[in-house]
């Protein structure tokens, strides 16, 4: 269960929580920072893109020069990460702020497509809702703007990769490196741990008149009504991409170290969720009309 930087207006006053989660790795690769680094200036789409693929893109060159941080970063924002156990350039990066790796490509998903990514590069290259891959054979020549491209210690099982990166086309590529760098552009590493590239763009988009959140939590209990008074109408495992059309006050509930009364309607669900579990800063959505 993972919960990102939030405050919530509640009927007690201001609720601060605070849980980051340690994922990604701290070196991208043994050799040192390539001298291949180019200017922030040049981090666009460097190829022809559907217009998914180019907010995703744009997305994560809004954070360049943002520092790397070991576990740190969220759908939201940098945010201060942990210190790496293997000591080196990590060992203080719970006073950095900024993204690791996996957590700068989760962030360009969900704000350029609302595309919502799992924890973790190994979780991420193995997404079940990859609209294409391809293999370490195929180099980059097939791939677009906005593809991940994926590096592994052994290439041929996606469970071993540990490095994650966005394509911007032209044999270039924007990441999140390793400790004591800023997020920046590079040259596509065609090593021998390139494990090949996925493709997530084309999955399905909001409904027209819904807005798109990301849950948190395990179980959570979806209502017939803002209410627990009748027995839950379904659950969410896990944290869950969710289509909210709009939001109510109704019953107020006090869950996780939270008090709140908002509620939102899924349309997909035919249901109703408690905003204490929509992962955003905000209680009261921002941009969802009250039903």
């Amino acid at each position: 269960m993972r919960r990102t930087n939030r405050a919530l207006a509640t009927a007690g006053g201001l609720l601060l929580a605070t849980a980051l989660t340690c994922t990604g790795t701290a070196m991208a690769a043994s050799s040192p920072v390539s001298s291949a680094t180019v200017a922030a200036d040049d981090c666009r789409p460097l190829a022809d893109a559907p217009a998914q693929a180019q907010a995703i893109v744009n997305a994560a060159c809004s954070q360049i020069g943002v520092p790397y941080s070991w576990g740190g970063g969220s759908v939201h924002g940098p945010t201060y990460g942990q210190d790496y156990p293997g000591g080196g350039p990590g060992a203080h990066d719970s006073k950095v702020k900024g993204f690791d790796c996996s957590h700068l490509v989760q962030y360009a998903a969900w704000k350029g497509a609302g595309i919502a990514l799992p924890e973790g590069s190994w979780n991420q290259a193995k997404w079940s809702e990859a609209t294409a891959r391809f293999t370490r054979a195929q180099g980059i020549a097939p791939l677009q703007p906005g593809d991940l491209l994926l590096w592994g210690t052994d290439p041929a099982n996606l469970g071993s990769v540990h490095h994650i990166a966005v394509y911007l086309g032209n044999g270039k590529m924007v990441e999140a490196r390793e400790s004591g760098t800023l997020v920046m552009v590079s040259d596509v590493r065609l090593n021998s741990q390139y494990a090949g590239a996925v493709r997530i763009t084309g999955a399905q988009q909001p409904p027209a008149g819904t807005k798109r959140f990301m849950t948190w939590g395990t179980n959570v209990s979806l209502r017939h009504d803002p209410s627990t008074r009748q027995p839950p109408a379904g659950r969410l495992p896990g944290p869950t991409a969710v289509d909210v059309l709009c939001q109510a006050h109704g019953e107020m509930i006090t869950a996780e170290g939270y008090t709140n009364d908002a509620w939102s309607y899924l349309p997909k669900y035919k249901a109703w969720i408690s905003n204490i579990y929509i992962n955003d800063p905000a209680a009261w959505l921002p941009g969802v009309p009250t039903c």
